[in-house]
């Protein structure tokens, strides 16, 4: 058997014999990586005498993947679809002190008290994994904690132990015989992915993955990392900031784009049971610039503040800048505004920023981003008791968005007594009693309702 050198992207997986500073496929800098592969000689078609696994009808399926583990943190549940699927690969990113290993501590302290628990460190010593087991009251004798980062050392032990749950704490230390090349490398980490895997599906093992980023807030190490496990989440937030995002970017046990919200407390991650509370409070009241929002995270509809500040430019380009919503995003906003509105923002810079660490990546939240630069813009604040979802088209059009019943409930909830939204679609929605609702076509007409004072809504806040 022979052996060949390659170098493979680890952005995007393109292959090549030689290596380039660019990679040819997706146009990234320095991320092609040396990797060496084992060469079959050319030889028969024939099949290898190997025990064939034979194929069963459908229907006579076990369906021991619908089992499922509840971690004891109702918003980690949320997010896995409903708890932890027996067997199941999990992948939890983000990055460096966001509270990865905090939070899968916890889950350990909630898991072992009725079953046992492999926590497998490749980066902490024992002695900071007891420091911050007794910070968070973690100290449980099912949870076991093995320094290790041979991947056969872990197969042995766990084989010996037979856990229920195994957290490898993180894959980019874990090094395996089988492949020669450095951990953390391409080769290494599909390696060990798939060898993982492997061992999750037949042992019935559910399997917590800790991944690092790179510099651009994605998964390190090769894309197939994120195909072969079953769920990828990712942990959001300011490093600094109290709050903390757990969003899941793929889950085959559920619904994807699920959101769950943790603040950081000196116990660890408390659980935000009403997360839009958590986002609009201390909002200021007749203040310009302020708009609420009613975006939609998978099942969940949230509340948050999106802020607006558009002041004369000092120099000869006006200056744009955005937090929370996509940047290219917010400049077509602006340009929408200034064609289809009136607006003269031209000469003026705008900043566009949405409050709590919350990023709203779909485009329900258009149109309270363009009235909070209108706000600002004209100097007259949003009346307190509105909040507004919509898509703003390219002709100045409020376009309909997904789940408006959802967010007309949320917002009733929450307190607030008028909604501005599409016109398009109003009629099969249902209304909360006591929220007026304004349907709107244009940006214009918009505008103009964000600016008209509403009564304070009588239900109940949560």
């Amino acid at each position: 058997m022979k052996k060949k050198t390659v170098y493979v992207c680890s952005d995007c997986g393109y292959e090549t014999a030689k290596w380039m500073g660019k990679c040819p496929q997706c146009g990234q800098w320095n991320t092609l990586e040396e990797m060496t592969i084992r060469e079959e000689k050319p030889g028969s078609l024939a099949p290898k005498n190997k025990l064939a696994v034979q194929p069963i009808p459908v229907c006579d399926i076990d369906l021991h993947s619908d089992k499922r583990a509840l971690t004891g943190i109702s918003e980690l549940d949320r997010v896995l679809g409903g708890g932890l699927v027996v067997g199941s690969l999990v992948l939890v990113a983000g990055e460096p002190g966001i509270g990865k290993s905090t939070l899968l501590l916890q889950v350990c302290r909630n898991l072992a008290e009725k079953q046992t628990v492999l926590y497998v460190t490749g980066e902490e010593s024992l002695a900071q994994i007891r420091m911050r087991a007794s910070r968070i009251g973690a100290m449980c004798p099912g949870l076991l904690i093995l320094p290790e980062t041979d991947l056969e050392a872990i197969f042995q032990a766990a084989d010996r132990l037979s856990p229920q749950t195994l957290i490898v704490d993180s894959i980019q230390t874990i090094q395996s015989d089988t492949s020669q090349s450095m951990p953390g490398s391409i080769s290494q980490v599909r390696e060990s992915t798939l060898r993982l895997m492997q061992y999750a599906k037949q042992r019935g093992v559910s399997t917590f993955l800790v991944g690092h980023v790179n510099k651009d807030g994605g998964i390190a190490g090769p894309k197939v990392l994120e195909h072969m496990v079953d769920t990828v989440l990712y942990f959001e937030g300011e490093r600094y900031a109290a709050h903390r995002m757990l969003r899941a970017a793929k889950n085959r046990f559920g619904s994807t784009n699920e959101i769950g919200m943790f603040e950081m407390v000196q116990s660890g991650l408390q659980e935000v049971t009403n997360p839009s509370a958590a986002l609009i409070a201390g909002r200021p009241e007749g203040a310009s610039g302020s708009c609420i929002v009613c975006t939609l995270e998978g099942t969940r509809p949230l509340l948050a503040e999106v802020q607006a500040l558009v002041a004369k430019t000092a120099y000869g380009a006006a200056r744009r800048m955005a937090a929370g919503i996509d940047y290219n995003r917010a400049v077509l906003l602006l340009a929408i505004l200034e064609k289809r509105a009136g607006l003269l923002l031209s000469n003026y810079d705008s900043y566009i920023n949405v409050v709590g660490g919350l990023r709203i990546d779909e485009p329900a939240a258009d149109l309270a981003a363009a009235i909070a630069v209108a706000s600002s813009y004209l100097e007259q604040p949003v009346d307190p008791h509105t909040a507004v979802f919509g898509e703003l088209g390219l002709s100045g059009e409020i376009r309909a968005v997904s789940g408006p019943s959802q967010r007309l409930r949320e917002i009733s909830r929450l307190g607030f007594s008028r909604c501005i939204l599409p016109a398009a679609g109003c009629e099969d929605m249902e209304v909360p009693e006591g929220l007026e609702i304004l349907p709107v076509r244009d940006i214009r007409e918009a505008i103009r309702g964000a600016f008209r004072q509403s009564k304070p809504n009588t239900a109940n806040q949560e």
